[in-house]
This record gives structure tokens, C-alpha cells and sequence, in this order.
């Protein structure tokens, strides 16, 4: 588990006087793991993400000068996906980089903390909620409640639906068994008809050869390319042209740390692993996007379709979000609350995503 020895107070001071344009470069290049080291597990089971997330964890204890290092696993190399949380918390990992929205059953407000059925739609709406309209902060309380330390969001971009059939109107979800993440994305794909079951991640591979399910969403291109989804599936399934996803169009991991590995560290290093995630949060999403242009290519070479629902599907299924919405903020009070802040914003000037006339006679219990 965790390691003290030792810390470099004097180093960190200066990082933190530096900024977080220090990010950018290796604190002292020869540094060595002789401070604390974290367990860390990622949701990431492999391609571009898990690359990606090793390739950060190796940049830590040069960063710190050895301070601090973070020992990356890939999902399953500890514990399942679904074991993550309580792997924390009794202490067999340090922390983890989950989807975010695998912590809904344990936290009810986590359903608001990442993307949602035509909910915030873009990264920087999410930043928007988390850094200036008090999101971190409330995530971090409820975390704390559990014995965790929410750090921040880690953007990834949107979650695609592959198909062994075309998906071209949400008629087509009809009767067919589905993949999904569970929570209010499951409901509102339920309601229009799919026959749904929640899997992690690493197992969709295999349940799509077997034709247990024969839909499944799950994150961009090219980590389902590098997963081989190809080999199963012949069609992609996306929103309209702009809207890649109607339905998760900005899924968020994050970084969460066990409260007792948070509270061992200096307030230097906690400042540095703040700001790190923030930085890794920019990087990763960049590095994912690009990753995806390359896999398009890919997925035409092997002969799969991409196909688009149209706004009429997008007008229908908003119809069948707003009131699931409601229903899943007034399970919890803090649900109510992180809700309200992003229902104001979405109705905001700003966006315009919601109408008075879309939410009439429905209310929140705050």
C-alpha cells in the first residue's frame, strides 16, 4: 500500500510557487521512487486509453522528484471494474481512474457528475460546471462521505454505439439486447423499446461474439478498434453530424483517492496531484480525439457503416430524457442539487438546451 519516507518540502514549494505550467516538464529527470508510491487502477482495459493512462503514471516521480509515483494497473489487473470503490477503501489500491459513472451506486448524485442523455453536451460545459459553478466542490464532499477524495474530472470524449444490425432511427433500438453503463442512459434506452444489461467494459468483447447482446455502446473509435469491436459488430451507430452521441456525448472519468492515501501527502504534493489531474484531464482528451481520426480509417478499411440518427430522433428522445431527468435528481437530495445547477445553466442564455415548456409541471425536490 502506501510508502512514507521523508518528503521534499522544499522542492514542492517551488512547483507550487511555479504553477501548473511546471506540468509540462519532469520535476528532476533522474529521479527515483523513494517517497510514497500509489496503487492506481484505471477502467481503461486496454488501446490508446490504457497507453495513454500508463504513459501519465510514469511522468509522476520525475515529476516529484520522487515523492510520490503511481504504480498503473489496467482494468481487472486488481479488482473488477464494479469492485473499484471498496478496493479504496479497504485499502488495496491507493486510488483509481474509473468511468465516473460507476459510482452511482454508491453515490445517487454521481449520475449528474458526467454525461447524462441529452444533458451538457460538450467538455467545456462540464469544466464550466466543475471549476466556476461549484461542481468540484460538491463532488468532493460526497466522495467524502464514503472515504474518498474526488481529485477532478479526466475528459475522454463521447461513447459510440457499435451493432451487428444499422441503427438509423431509435425505432431500431426496438427489441434489441443492449450494452449499456446502467442508470438513466439504460432507462431511457429501455423506454424506447432495447432490452438492456449492464457489462464493464471488458467484457462486451466477448458478449458480442457469443451474440449474447448484438448492441453495445461504449467509449471512441479507437479504443473500441483496439478492443475489436470491428471483428463483431458491422455498424456504428451516432447522433447527428456534430452530435457524435445523443446520449453520453462527454463521458468524464476521474481521479479518486482513498482519504486516508490523500491525507498522508503534503499540502504541497496535494496542490501537485490537483493541478496534474487538471493537466491530464487536457492531455488525455487531446490524445483520444487523435487517436480517433486515425481509427475512422480503420473501421472503413474492415467494412463497417456508420450510421447517424437525425434530429427528429434527438427532439423524440429529449422527450423521453426530461422527465427520466427528474426522476433520477429526486432519488437524492444532493442529486436535486448538482442537478438544478446544470438544469439553470443548460436553460441559461447561455446554451438554450432545455425550454420552460419542456420541463412544465415537472419539479425537483430540493
Amino acid at each position: 500500500m502506501t510508502t512514507k519516507t521523508t518528503t521534499r518540502r522544499g522542492a514542492l514549494r517551488a512547483f507550487a510557487a511555479a504553477g501548473a505550467s511546471t506540468l509540462a516538464a519532469p520535476h528532476i529527470a533522474s529521479a527515483q521512487a523513494n517517497g510514497t508510491t500509489w496503487k492506481i487502477q484505471t477502467s481503461w482495459p486496454g488501446g490508446a486509453g490504457l497507453q495513454i493512462f500508463k504513459d501519465w503514471c510514469a511522468t509522476i516521480v520525475e515529476k516529484t522528484g520522487g515523492e510520490l509515483a503511481f504504480q498503473p494497473f489496467g482494468a481487472n489487473d486488481v479488482v473488477g471494474d464494479f469492485q473499484l470503490y471498496d478496493a479504496v477503501k479497504n485499502g488495496v489500491l491507493d486510488a483509481v481512474n474509473p468511468f465516473t459513472i460507476y459510482a452511482q451506486g454508491i453515490i445517487p448524485a454521481a449520475t449528474f457528475l458526467t454525461s447524462y442523455p441529452l444533458g451538457l453536451r460538450n467538455p467545456h460545459e462540464f469544466d464550466v460546471f466543475y471549476y466556476g459553478l461549484g461542481g468540484l466542490e460538491i463532488a468532493r464532499e460526497l466522495y467524502a462521505a464514503q472515504g474518498m477524495y474526488f481529485v477532478g474530472p479526466v475528459h475522454h470524449g463521447p461513447n459510440i454505439i457499435h451493432s451487428k444490425v444499422p441503427i438509423r432511427s431509435i425505432d431500431d433500438f426496438r427489441g434489441r439486447k443492449m450494452r449499456l453503463p446502467g442508470g438513466m442512459v439504460a432507462e431511457v434506452f429501455t423506454e424506447i423499446g432495447a432490452e438492456t444489461t449492464v457489462l464493464p467494459g471488458s467484457e462486451i468483447f466477448p458478449a458480442l461474439e457469443k451474440g449474447t447482446i448484438d448492441v453495445a455502446d461504449y467509449v471512441g473509435p479507437a479504443v473500441n478498434y483496439a478492443l475489436g469491436f470491428s471483428q463483431v459488430t458491422n455498424y456504428i451507430s451516432m447522433g447527428p453530424p456534430g452530435f457524435m452521441s445523443v446520449y453520453q456525448p462527454v463521458d468524464i472519468m476521474d481521479i479518486t483517492v482513498s482519504q486516508s492515501s490523500w491525507d498522508a501527502l503534503s499540502p504541497e504534493m496535494k496542490q501537485f496531484v490537483e493541478l496534474e489531474t487538471h493537466a491530464y484531464s487536457d492531455m488525455h482528451h487531446a490524445a483520444i480525439q487523435k487517436a480517433d481520426q486515425e481509427a475512422w480509417a480503420k473501421f472503413e478499411a474492415d467494412g463497417t457503416e456508420i450510421t447517424r440518427l437525425t434530429q427528429d430522433d434527438v427532439e423524440l428522445l429529449t422527450e423521453v430524457a426530461v422527465p427520466i431527468w427528474f426522476k433520477y435528481a429526486n432519488r437524492d437530495k444532493d442529486a436535486a442539487r448538482v442537478f438544478k445547477i446544470q438544469l439553470d445553466y443548460m436553460m441559461s442564455g447561455s446554451l438554450g438546451y432545455v425550454t420552460p415548456e419542456q420541463i412544465e409541471g415537472l419539479t425537483l425536490d430540493l
